[in-house]
């Protein structure tokens, strides 16, 4: 088990001047970082990698698609520069040294359509992540499909629909990822959610019922970390909790109060209880 820490607490655009910020993370505990990438130009991957290496630490990134682009929209140009994109995640990846990436990488976040998937858009997503996943193959790197919760995605909400996708896709690194926050909306049962992904679950983020502070809040953790500890999981359990100091990711998160104490209390006490109760 590694204990990550996502960088979207402070920013949507990781660069040298984050780096404080990460070698803070390394002194409170944290085995590594997760790192925004939301355009493919938007960070200097390759002294990041440098600074990393420095720091000994392990990196993964969150996807989430532009606005031009998709896995499952109607128009074939629009799906494929939805493949384009995650491929040249892929490639920047490569560069950072990142070992992973994973989120809503199917469709853009809060893109709805007043209805479920259809069996089209079905087809569409496991054609676009086959041909992302056999890309990323070559380059050692997984891919976790993140479901989201309906006010997010009507694509896919839950474990078990997500392992759906993930059996029609068909690729050994093509997993799923569970999110504690997502499964408290969605999940009539959150912690039995996980057998549904069983594994198939490939990445793991840790985040309050309010994205604030895991541990002062009402997901049942024991219970939660017994289960990934059933299915057999090994891997990142990264945090992922949002503030309401950045204006854009506020606005995406819909967080407009105090959630946590500070950043650094959300560090040192998050990495703090996945220690102790794993």
């Amino acid at each position: 088990m590694k204990v990550g820490f996502n960088l979207l607490l402070w920013t949507g655009v990781a660069t040298e001047e984050h780096l404080p910020i990460m070698e803070k993370i390394k002194k409170m505990g944290g085995d590594g970082v997760e790192i925004p990438m939301f355009a493919l130009d938007a960070s200097p991957w390759d002294q990041l990698a440098t600074e990393l290496d420095n720091l000994d630490l392990g990196r993964t990134c969150v996807v989430v698609m532009p606005d031009d682009a998709s896995l499952i929209d109607s128009d074939a140009g629009v799906r494929k520069r939805g493949v384009e994109f995650l491929k040249g995640c892929v490639d920047a990846c490569q560069v950072l040294g990142a070992e992973a990436f994973g989120g809503p990488i199917y469709n853009p976040v809060g893109k709805l359509s007043g209805r479920g998937p259809t069996e089209d858009e079905k087809k569409y997503g496991a054609e676009g992540l086959r041909a992302v996943g056999e890309y990323a193959q070559g380059a050692g790197i997984r891919l976790s499909v993140e479901p989201l919760n309906r006010f997010e995605t009507y694509f896919v909400n839950t474990q078990a629909d997500c392992a759906k996708l993930i059996d029609a896709i068909g690729l050994s690194n093509v997993g799923q990822m569970y999110d504690t926050f997502h499964a408290n909306i969605e999940e009539k049962d959150p912690v039995g959610a996980i057998q549904d992904g069983g594994s198939r679950i490939n990445h793991v983020h840790i985040c309050a019922n309010d994205r604030g502070t895991p541990g002062d809040d009402h997901i049942p953790w024991e219970a939660t970390f017994a289960a990934l500890r059933s299915i057999g999981y090994d891997g990142w359990l990264t945090i992922e909790a949002f503030g309401h100091r950045i204006p854009e990711l506020a606005a995406a998160t819909c967080i407009w109060r105090e959630v946590s104490p500070s950043e650094d209390h959300v560090v040192l006490e998050g990495i703090k209880h996945i220690r102790s109760h794993w």
